[in-house]
């Protein structure tokens, strides 16, 4: 069933990146259109959101689409932290051409839901969390797995929360599923926790000294059984 599963993931990852690159010609905008609404999902996304308020004036999603920026917008939305990253497709160029129009500052830094990133990575990412100006949102595709984290984050770095409380972050109320391998969005925050219980350290000390992304993927994996 897992391979199937996987085949199933790798044909529609082929056809996702067959079209939807470009918006500048009426058909490419057409193209790309679709490709948003159906191979990126955004179809689903007209309808169900993921949006909450997670701190005062800190809003984590799914993946916004133009119309949605524009309503963000009139909200006081000014900036939009994208974990997607920068990218050549659909989701990505409708989101900044709307953000350009809008006024929207977009900060793009990609991480990602089933693997761990570097440590840099992660440091770059609350260097960011200084400079952020509330209100903003966070956005991944989902709003499950990278803005759960990510969200967890900020409220251990900037808000002063318990790792209890971060990890409320990353839940079924987000549509976050912890025994796949998105679990290792939670297993991070279970080392943190287990490193620090008798030797308390804020979280960027920590990713700084003790982060190690293929160690504790291989614990993870390790963990649910599965090989590497």
């Amino acid at each position: 069933m897992r391979a199937l599963i996987q085949r199933i993931h790798e044909i529609e990852k082929r056809f996702s990146r067959s079209f939807g690159k470009s918006i500048s010609t009426p058909s490419a905008r057409r193209a790309a259109w679709w490709h948003f609404y159906l191979s990126d999902h955004g179809i689903l996304r007209g309808l169900w959101t993921n949006q909450f308020e997670i701190a005062p004036g800190v809003w984590r999603s799914n993946q916004p689409s133009p119309a949605r920026l524009r309503r963000l917008h009139g909200q006081g939305i000014r900036t939009i932290l994208n974990l997607r990253g920068a990218d050549d497709f659909s989701f990505y160029l409708f989101e900044r051409e709307a953000c350009a129009k809008l006024g929207i500052a977009l900060i793009d830094h990609k991480i990602y839901a089933r693997y761990l990133v570097s440590r840099e990575t992660f440091l770059e990412l609350f260097e960011i969390f200084d400079r952020l100006e509330r209100p903003f949102l966070l956005h991944c595709k989902s709003g499950a797995d990278r803005a759960g984290l990510v969200s967890a984050l900020w409220l251990l770095d900037q808000e002063g929360a318990s790792v209890a409380q971060a990890k409320k972050m990353l839940s079924l109320r987000y549509a976050h599923l912890k025994r796949t391998k998105t679990g290792l969005m939670d297993h991070v925050l279970d080392a943190y926790e287990a490193d620090t219980a008798s030797a308390p350290m804020p979280i960027r000390q920590w990713f700084a000294e003790a982060y190690d992304n293929e160690a504790l993927t291989a614990e993870f994996f390790a963990k649910m059984g599965w090989e590497g």
